[in-house]
């Protein structure tokens, strides 16, 4: 439960420290003193949003913390120590709005996500709002009240989740199938294109080989004519030649005894060119005794290329591109086989998924039959007690269409309404009135209230449009609650009030330069004259003293 809340620079909160006990408290004040701040500055620990708008003039920053005793609530402490969050003593829910508008939050001290905040605070706090009777015009809040009430939360979001991923198979596997004829259409032409480069078989340079091979040969007249008549005139001419003009300058060089030293440099190059020289003959001898001018060697070299050249252009693609080509159709051909085993895989998952809804839809919808006869009987009774003698209450279950695997499963729940006596059920959004729409959302919040899991309840001016005995009765239902946990009770009837076990009443501490709220919690002569005020306005008389005084006794009797 909470156990402590610390307010700083909140609004026109400068400071407040409040400790909260078990029990129903209630909280009271006059009009724009602040009744809710506190509650609106508690929201922002469980996550709500805020803005620089809720720091307090003057201040940079707000700072609220709120200390929660964990001890029966076993969900949230599952919850922090998933986290690696647990502490060994309260829980603390910390937030800081900065004047700039800047938010940060902190679960037991560890800096965390405003989403964080809000999960754990579910944990923690059920607040229940003076205009949540609005909600009530909707169906889906039916469903989730009703799930709430029978236990079933945790199995209403499994079924949402197998609808998910059923709806999600569903649509991968209906787009993959509605494109099969494009995909077949597409599955032949890439076997075409991959026979057809599978049959051209072109091996890593050949290329580049061929168009070598082919420019030699178309050119092989003029190449033998320039090989020949180079070694002619290296080795052949009779009227002199390269090689035997350097047989002859050495020959004269080397004829003296006693060199010159400095010729000895240029007798060396003589000789090297010469057997340069020699060796040159020697390759053009063997280029010219090997060469195949084969006019059908030429005629094939220029078929292949043409081959290449044509399936080049055939795909709008360079000659050297086409085996990066082949290995990218072959990549898409095997994309499309995969697709054909998917469809295969994604049929049998959807009906895997089929299974798992049916089977989770059904155990809810069992649940939902089992407690809707007993939470519209628990209702029933409530709203007679409110003012609304022989009013009926039912909660209808309406099966969804077979077929249609629904996120909220195999039925819509619809609260129905009688508010007078001899009146057929309607549905509650066209036969409440506000005032009788106001004590049945009171009465529906009491009664599964009583079966939620969560220790502190608030409930913010519900008790807005009751008046008379029906108000001491709301009291006496609220306290009903908090002897079984903790319940925070913001209002402006002293019939309520009078039913707490603790009393804190919100005023405006007016100084020099400003004006801030502060909170007291009253003790019996203080709770008296507070009920006596709320009863009678701001003179206090000893009438309405004795009435405050007698109200008080009755309930703690």
């Amino acid at each position: 439960m909470l156990v402590h809340l610390s307010v700083h620079n909140y609004a026109i909160v400068e400071h407040l420290d409040l400790e909260l006990k078990r029990g129903m408290s209630v909280i009271s004040g006059e009009t724009g003193a602040g009744k809710s701040i506190m509650l609106d500055a508690l929201g922002l620990t469980l996550g709500d949003r805020a803005d620089s708008s809720v720091v307090r003039i003057g201040a940079d920053k707000a700072d609220i913390l709120a200390s929660f005793d964990l001890d029966d609530i076993p969900d949230a402490r599952a919850w922090l120590a998933e986290r690696d969050m647990e502490s060994d003593g309260p829980c603390i829910l910390r937030r800081v709005i900065t004047a700039e508008g800047r938010s940060r939050g902190y679960i037991n001290g560890t800096p965390c996500p405003q989403g964080d905040l809000k999960a754990l605070g579910e944990l923690l706090i059920d607040i229940h709002g003076q205009h949540e009777h609005q909600s009530l015009l909707k169906t889906d809040t039916h469903r989730r009240l009703l799930d709430e009430y029978s236990g079933s939360q945790e199995l209403a979001r499994q079924v949402q989740l197998a609808a998910q991923r059923w709806r999600q198979t569903r649509q991968t596997l209906e787009r993959l199938s509605n494109s099969g004829d494009e995909q077949r259409a597409r599955h032949q032409l890439l076997s075409y294109q991959l026979e057809e480069l599978e049959n051209l078989a072109l091996g890593e340079n050949e290329l580049e080989q061929l168009e070598q091979e082919h420019k030699n040969l178309a050119n092989a007249g003029q190449l033998l004519g320039a090989c020949r008549q180079v070694m002619d005139l290296c080795s052949e001419s009779d009227a002199g030649n390269v090689l035997s003009a350097l047989t002859s300058s050495l020959q004269r060089l080397t004829a003296f005894q006693n060199q010159p030293q400095a010729l000895t440099e240029a007798v060396n190059l003589l000789a090297s060119a010469q057997i340069q020289v020699e060796e040159a003959i020697g390759e053009l001898n063997r280029f010219v005794d090997h060469f195949d001018a084969d006019p059908e060697r030429q005629q094939a070299l220029e078929e292949r290329l043409d081959t290449i050249y044509t399936l080049a252009r055939k795909h709008r693609v360079q000659p050297t591109e086409l085996p990066g080509l082949h290995l990218q159709l072959l990549e898409e051909l095997e994309s499309l086989n995969a697709d054909d085993e998917a469809v295969e895989r994604l049929g049998e998952e959807l009906a895997a998924y089929a299974r798992h809804y049916e089977e989770k839809a059904g155990e809810l919808s069992r649940m939902r039959q089992a407690a809707a006869e007993q939470l519209a009987n628990s209702v029933e009774l409530e709203i007679q007690r409110l003012g609304m003698p022989g009013g009926r209450f039912s909660v209808q279950l309406k099966r969804a269409a077979d077929g249609e695997y629904m996120p909220y499963g195999l039925e819509q729940v619809e609260f129905l309404v009688s508010a007078n006596p001899g009146q057929p059920l309607r549905p509650l959004a066209k036969v409440a009135s506000g005032g009788e729409l106001s004590r049945i959302s009171l009465a529906i919040q009491v009664i599964t209230a009583q079966t939620s899991r969560v220790p502190t309840l608030v409930f913010d001016e519900v008790d807005v449009g009751i008046g008379g005995p029906t108000a001491e009765i709301v009291g006496q239902l609220l306290r009903r609650l908090g002897e079984r946990g903790q319940v925070l009770t913001v209002t402006h009837l002293p019939q309520v009030a009078a039913q707490g076990h603790h009393h804190l009443f919100v005023h405006k501490a007016r100084g020099t330069d400003e004006t801030r709220t502060a909170v007291t919690e009253l003790d019996q002569a203080g709770r008296v004259e507070e009920i006596a005020r709320m009863l009678g306005g701001v003179d206090l008389t000893e009438q309405s003293l004795a009435h405050a005084r007698q109200m008080v006794t009755s309930a703690q009797a």
